[in-house]
């Protein structure tokens, strides 16, 4: 940890409360509590005084401490900041699991392999600290955040978030206002500073100066600096001694901070101009590398003493490390510095810096150094980019990119550099910034495939974006582009703009599925993919009947290719989703619980976090329909943790599914009118019409048919060919029991046909049972037969369920309460037992009303568990370490250690072994 030189204690001065908030912070880790503390403040406020505090603290506690800080320079190289928080923590790495090790060794740039997945890393970290503080606690501090590379920030604000049972304290300094939006540590515990009292400032200020000062000038330089503890020791140091004496001047107008840079400026200016030059060439490298430095004093014919006066004037502090007292003095001296000046303080850095060892530095430097263009340096950096791709930065390797296209000479080559540069930014997430780069590319001469490639991902960052209604057709524009140039990556664009037109909404997908039916046929073999697209053309050109069987081949090709260790083209998992999505529009349950687990199990086993939020709501939409509501709810509840944890948004379809099957109406409600409020064009929508779906499972349950046969006639009116298939039998069931037949009849029609194309036992139980509800008499018992016995094949056994209670409903009805009470009786047990509340509610009216009375569920001990824990028994009853546990849900295994020793207190147990005999709901 740095030490500020000439930097007094003093400037803790009235921090009782922050020094306490560390305190605590320190004291929980110390006891296993891990956590985090994100400090802000403008620059000079007092952050690094308050981590010299933490830190000095923390030692005195046992604590290890370690040190990391952002750099302004740095942004741009990949995982800079973590390597340097973690490289003196690197002899514990071999502890960790193989695809752990690799992970870390591929982003620090120490071993080759395909780029990690950010979240690996992070779960690697995480991991890697656990480890350390087995020994004693650990205390990470973060300097100057707000300048941390792209892929550190969102490791460490993930680390930050699992910070649940580990003796870690991990504490950010971030400058507030941020000159970067940092939004990887959103919501984590905050520490403001704010300025100091006036007394505290005044000793401050007293202790600075040394001597008596005039009472009007004190008021004054303390006014000005506005509490800030950096101000109140600078600002006297750049004050003219009239000034000290009460002289009259103009007012400075400068903020705070740049007050106090400007003063260190005027410090290093008036320096001897060989430590001028030294002092530029140790700002603009931010290794701190005390070698390197006399190397480029060396370089530069300069001896090392030129720089004891910088030292004297307290701007710098050489050791085993080059420290600058403040960030504020690194901004200053290189701001200050003019242009030509900043090239050869890079320049001779570039001829100094060891292209075997640290290429990437060196070829950047080289390209600071650059006056105008220069083909050789782009290159450099074009190789920079694809090193730190390799390494999982997407971020680095799009500025990379973005610089090599401006110091590119030839107009074709710049072009193409732009372009490649908007692609990494578009996957970096920076899709504004992509949109100026392909402006850049447009401008200068690309061939038909550079243009086509420069229109798709123009509709796909409209997509990404805004989702507006012409994005279907922008993507169906560039996939005809695409036709004559790129087959395959045309087709690709041809099944993005079908799957955009059904996360849109309004019936575009016909449109688009026209125009794929008249692209050429897929190469031989063809992709999974390939057969998906052609199915879904067939399907919305020529109907639902005679796309089935296409459709069920695509989808049959998909399981077969899942389980090839290589998969044609390497691209049929990114299909996954939209694949086991169409399962359900085929009503084939086999087939969509096998695509939907594989997706998790595939985003598991590749640390892919961001798929693995979407597989995992994916996977549990599919247990929701099959009444496994406990299960659902762990793996939603996991979904949202890892929204939490990347910053994504939470995918409100899963949750509001949920919360309607279980019969919880003020959650439904709720999500539903915060669905509505969030679009602004809700017609159409097909998120709207899963929420209409939902309202309408929510409503058949209350008993409301009247309501629930408005929202599922909403509901059916989407192209997304599964959610059709689920709302019909909503839809029959509420238009029957709100004695509308002719609607019943209308919907039951098109579910009979879906159906007999299908010829699923899920699809053709659901038909059976809609039949029954709009017959009488002995045909009505005959499909009510039908269905139990189909349903019953299925693993649908939420639908089961149903179709007991409304077989015993019909008995009940006709007279046979004998006979009801037994159908009754088995749909309440078995809507209690999965949580289907509300249905549960309307089977135990229905059993009084039969003359028996309910029995009520008896509680079990699973029932005090949380979701996470429901989880984490379910892992260990298959045998799993805490470790292997820890790995699959992205926790530390003393989190799992934690949890278990919960689990173990709800359930009455004492060991491991005993969970492998607890009944899981």
């Amino acid at each position: 940890m740095r030490s500020r030189a000439g930097a007094p204690r003093l400037s803790l001065l009235g921090r009782r409360k922050e020094r306490a908030t560390i305190e605590q912070l320190l004291a929980r880790a110390q006891v296993g509590q891990g956590g985090v503390l994100v400090v802000r403040g403008e620059a000079g406020i007092g952050k690094t005084a308050l981590l010299d505090y933490a830190r000095a603290t923390a030692t005195t506690l046992g604590f290890r401490a370690e040190y990391a800080a952002g750099v302004e320079s740095e942004t741009q190289f990949a995982f800079s900041g973590l390597h340097q928080l973690c490289a003196p923590l690197l002899d514990r790495a071999a502890a960790l699991p193989g695809p752990q090790q690799t992970a870390l060794g591929v982003a620090f740039g120490l071993r080759d392999g395909a780029a990690p997945d950010r979240f690996l890393v992070g779960l690697a970290t995480l991991n890697l600290l656990a480890e350390v503080a087995e020994e004693g606690p650990l205390l990470c501090l973060v300097e100057d955040a707000q300048w941390l590379d792209q892929a550190s920030a969102q490791v460490l604000g993930f680390v930050a978030r699992r910070l649940v049972a580990e003796r870690i304290a991990l504490a950010f300094a971030l400058r507030d206002p941020a000159d970067r939006d940092i939004g990887a540590f959103a919501g984590l515990p905050e520490l403001p500073l704010d300025g100091l009292g006036q007394q505290d400032a005044r000793a401050l200020l007293a202790a600075a100066v040394g001597a008596p000062l005039d009472d009007v000038v004190r008021d004054r330089i303390t006014a000005e600096a506005r509490g800030n503890p950096l101000a109140l020791l600078e600002l006297p140091h750049s004050t003219l001694p009239a000034k000290l004496a009460g002289g009259f001047e103009l007012p400075d107008v400068l903020s705070v901070p740049r007050r106090v840079e400007e003063s260190f400026r005027q410090r290093s200016d008036g320096l001897p101009a060989d430590t001028q030059l030294l002092l530029l060439v140790a700002a603009a490298d931010p290794t701190g590398d005390v070698a390197l430095l006399w190397q480029a004093a060396e370089h530069l014919g300069i001896a090392r003493e030129a720089l004891a006066p910088a030292e004297t004037a307290g701007l710098v502090q050489i050791d085993t490390r080059v420290r600058f007292r403040h960030p504020l003095v690194r901004s200053a001296v290189y701001a200050a510095a003019i242009l030509p000046d900043q090239r050869r303080a890079h320049r001779v850095l570039a001829a100094v810096t060891d292209p075997g060892i640290d290429p990437d530095r060196r070829a950047w430097h080289r390209a600071q150094a650059v006056p105008g263009t220069d083909e050789d340096a782009a290159a450099e950096l074009e190789r920079t980019a694809g090193r730190a791709r390799g390494r999982g930065g997407l971020a680095a390797a799009a500025a990379f990119m973005e610089q090599a296209a401006m110091l590119t000479p030839e107009p074709g080559r710049r072009a193409t550099r732009a372009l490649e540069a908007a692609y990494a930014r578009h996957d970096a997430g920076a899709s504004e910034a992509a949109k100026a780069l392909l402006a850049a590319a447009e401008a200068g001469p690309l061939d038909p495939l550079q243009r086509a490639r420069l229109q798709l991902l123009r509709a796909q960052i409209a997509f990404h974006t805004t989702r507006g209604t012409d994005s279907p057709r922008l993507l169906l524009n560039a996939a005809r582009t695409l036709d004559p140039l790129d087959a395959a990556l045309a087709r690709d664009t041809y099944l993005d703009a079908i799957d955009a037109a059904l996360i849109n909404g309004g019936h575009d997908a016909v449109r688009v599925a026209t125009a794929a039916r008249e692209v050429p046929d897929a190469a031989v073999p063809p992709r999974p993919s390939d057969h998906l697209l052609d199915a879904l053309a067939r399907t919305f050109t020529a109907g639902y009947a005679a796309g089935v069987p296409a459709l069920k081949v695509a989808l049959e090709a998909f399981r077969d290719d899942m389980d090839k260790d290589r998969r044609n083209g390497g691209r049929s998992d990114r299909w996954l989703w939209l694949a086991a999505r169409n399962a359900v529009g085929i009503l084939d349950d086999e087939l969509a619980h096998a695509m939907a687990s594989r997706h998790v199990q595939q985003a598991r086993e590749t640390g892919a976090w961001l798929t693995l939020h979407a597989a995992l709501s994916s996977l549990a939409n599919v247990l929701i329909l099959a009444g496994e509501l406990t299960r659902a709810g762990e793996l939603a509840a996991e979904s949202t943790a890892i929204a939490e944890a990347t910053g994504s948004v939470p995918l409100t379809h899963t949750r509001i599914a949920l919360a309607a099957w279980r019969g919880d109406a003020g959650a439904a409600t709720q999500l539903n009118e915060a669905i509505l409020r969030r679009l602004s064009d809700p017609d159409g929508d097909t998120e709207v019409a899963v929420a209409q779906y939902a309202m309408a499972v929510l409503h058949n349950g209350l008993g409301n048919y009247a309501q629930a046969q408005a929202a599922a006639r909403r509901a059916c009116e989407t192209d997304e060919l599964g959610l059709t298939n689920i709302s019909l039998p909503e839809l029959v069931e509420a238009a029957v029991r709100a004695g509308q037949p002719d609607i019943a009849a209308g919907a039951l029609e098109q579910l009979g046909s879906r159906a007999l194309a299908c010829n699923t036992s899920w699809a053709l139980g659901l038909a059976a049972r809609c039949r029954a509800l709009t017959s009488a008499g002995p045909v009505a018992e005959g499909h009510y037969r039908e269905a139990l016995e189909r349903l019953g094949q299925s693993r649908m056994a939420g639908e089961t369920a149903r179709a007991h209670l409304v077989y015993g409903e019909w008995l009940r009805r006709e007279g046979r309460r004998r006979d009801a009470r037994e159908q009754l009786r088995t749909a309440h047990q078995l809507l209690s037992d999965m949580g289907a509340e509300a249905f549960a509610g309307r089977a135990a009216r229905e059993l009084r009303a039969a003359g028996e009375k309910p029995r009520k569920r008896t509680a079990k001990p699973t029932d005090a568990l949380t979701a996470q824990e429901l989880h984490i028994v379910r892992l260990v009853a298959t045998g799993a370490t805490n470790r292997e546990v820890g790995a699959q849900l992205f926790l530390s295994h003393r989190t799992i250690e934690a949890h278990l020793r919960s689990i173990f207190h709800k359930l009455d147990i004492t060991s491991r072994r005993q969970i492998r005999d607890v009944e899981l709901p």
